[in-house]
């Protein structure tokens, strides 16, 4: 009896088969994974935000960097303000898969959008990438064994 395996080329065409896209643009990618992750990402809100990421401005003229749960209203000095916006990327792709429907982000454009979009994306593809792995599993495929 010939064993079935599993190899990347069967398992990229399961996940071509349930839509997964590997070449996805920016907005392609944001719409794919609100609606896997269920949530909205929106410049402007009306209503309270599950989760928010802004700008303000220090009393001496420095810009800072707020990311936090709600609407802003109660913040925490020492894990909610960033002096640089390095970490907002992780931020926010912490917040897109955390079960946040409402997220606030007052730039869109910015590049911790895009990299969080781009790791969200990723992790999504991968969830996929498992789920396809196991059905195969269950199927009687088997990894070839080295």
């Amino acid at each position: 009896m010939k064993k079935k395996l599993i190899t990347e080329e069967l398992i990229d065409k399961r996940l071509e088969d349930k839509g997964v896209n590997f070449d996805v643009d920016h907005d392609e990618a944001l719409k794919v994974i609100q609606d896997h992750f269920e949530f909205e990402l929106v410049e402007d809100w009306n209503g309270t935000p599950d989760y928010s990421i802004y700008t303000e401005s220090t009393a001496d003229g420095y810009e800072v960097w707020v990311a936090t749960s709600g609407d802003g209203r109660n913040v925490c000095i020492c894990e909610d303000v960033h002096y640089y916006e390095n970490d907002l990327a992780d931020k926010l792709a912490e917040a897109m898969t955390d079960y946040n429907e409402l997220i606030y982000v007052d730039d869109l454009e910015s590049y911790y959008v895009q990299d969080a979009v781009i790791a969200v994306y990723d992790e999504y593809v991968n969830d996929i990438k498992q789920e396809v792995e196991n059905e195969l599993i269950e199927e009687g495929y088997e990894y070839e064994k080295s």
